[in-house]
């Protein structure tokens, strides 16, 4: 089988869309590129013209957003619900706490200036006010959003599905190494799972996947320095310090990117408890020990 891909940067990532119908990739590049676009425009926490920048300085006022911004939002409330908590879109002021309130570029060259950690627990999801019918979205006062653990990842289903729906050919779309496909070839796409989207020869494993979504969260590649303390950028909403914890990297399958991506942070948050809780959700997954030790559940294919 011949792939016929197409890559961007976008985002803060390496986007990628692969069509098995050569003759599709330049509208299925083009319906990518849009949506990346439009996503960064709605849900960035680092741009000051964001939709969301704007809501989370409204101080507690409803305030109306267009369809993008409150699918986002939307659908971080449920991943939040779904994973009682664990994955909290209400850690924006967390993320401030421990430094990386600016692109990650700029947050890695800055370091060694930052001298102080002030962890700030999250929010509070249930805080958060939704009226769907009029677009409104409240945010309490001293409260912000950062949809990192979802926005992304949505976007490559809707991507998915629009190329799908556009020209009916099988699918493949990475974000960042957030993955959604719609339709496959026989065998399913093979899919290099390993700690970074950027490794393309990185140690890791191949599966293959036909339907759904495949995510990875990590802990080693998004890395700086605050207060002489190592920080990466996944968060415990009840100390909005960085997740402790014995997996450097968990991965997971599931019907929707989305859904996978929510998992793979929740079971870094979760710790040690991970593998039982993605046990009881029926959900496969690959979870890497800081050692590299990797242990496998739900149906996960074995080395």
């Amino acid at each position: 089988m011949t792939y016929h891909s197409d890559s961007f940067e976008g985002i803060g990532v390496t986007n990628q869309v692969t069509v098995t119908d050569p003759g599709t990739l330049a509208e299925a590049g083009r319906i990518a590129r849009a949506e990346v676009e439009a996503l960064d425009l709605a849900c960035s926490r680092f741009r000051d013209d964001s939709e969301l920048a704007a809501l989370n300085r409204s101080a507690g006022r409803p305030f109306r957003v267009g369809p993008l911004l409150l699918e986002a939002v939307e659908t971080a409330l449920h991943a939040a619900v779904w994973t009682d908590g664990l994955v909290d879109p209400t850690v924006g002021r967390a993320m401030h706490g421990i430094g990386y309130d600016l692109d990650f570029a700029i947050v890695v060259s800055r370091s060694g200036d930052l001298t102080s950690l002030t962890p700030v627990p999250a929010g509070g999801w249930q805080g958060i006010a939704v009226d769907h019918d009029e677009r409104l979205v409240s945010v309490p006062r001293g409260c912000e959003l950062d949809l990192g653990a979802t926005a992304k990842a949505l976007a490559s289903d809707r991507i998915a599905a629009a190329v799908r729906a556009a020209t009916g050919s099988e699918v493949l779309v990475s974000l960042g190494g957030d993955i959604a496909v719609q339709g496959a070839p026989a065998g399913g796409w093979p899919i290099l799972v390993t700690d970074s989207h950027r490794e393309a020869d990185g140690p890791g494993q191949t599966v293959a996947i036909g339907e759904g979504g495949l995510a990875t969260s990590s802990t080693t590649v998004r890395r700086w320095t605050a207060g002489g303390v190592e920080m990466h950028h996944i968060v415990d909403p009840v100390t909005g310090a960085p997740a402790l914890g014995p997996w450097r990297t968990v991965s997971v399958a599931a019907e929707t990117c989305v859904a996978a991506n929510a998992a793979a942070t929740a079971a870094i948050v979760l710790g040690s408890a991970a593998l039982e809780w993605l046990a009881g959700k029926g959900l496969a997954a690959r979870l890497v020990e800081h050692d590299g030790a990797v242990v496998v559940t739900g149906g996960w294919p074995g080395p």
